[in-house]
């Protein structure tokens, strides 16, 4: 057992580029499509609280989140995914 190694997680944290990334495209879909943080929030069933604390790093989307998120505010989640790998 001494000899185990445990792996890392791939996405250790809210610093991490990738995540950075996607979560600055999905503010900028957010806001290109005229929704406030407000209603995304109504739109999802959370607090506007939690929308800004998404938006401000201070809290992780998991994927079925992220996939809510992306729909309520009308972009295709495999598209702004794409995107935030390919702007490496």
């Amino acid at each position: 057992m001494a000899d185990l190694i445990v792996a890392r997680p791939a996405f250790r944290s809210i610093e991490d580029a990738f995540y950075r990334r996607l979560v600055t495209a999905i503010v900028a879909a957010r806001k290109a499509a005229g929704v406030r943080q407000a209603d995304l929030a109504v739109s999802l069933g959370k607090p506007q609280s939690f929308v800004s604390k998404v938006e401000q790093l201070e809290r992780r989307l998991d994927v079925g989140e992220y996939v809510a998120w992306t729909r309520a505010i009308g972009a295709d989640p495999v598209v702004m995914l794409e995107a935030a790998i390919d702007a490496r």
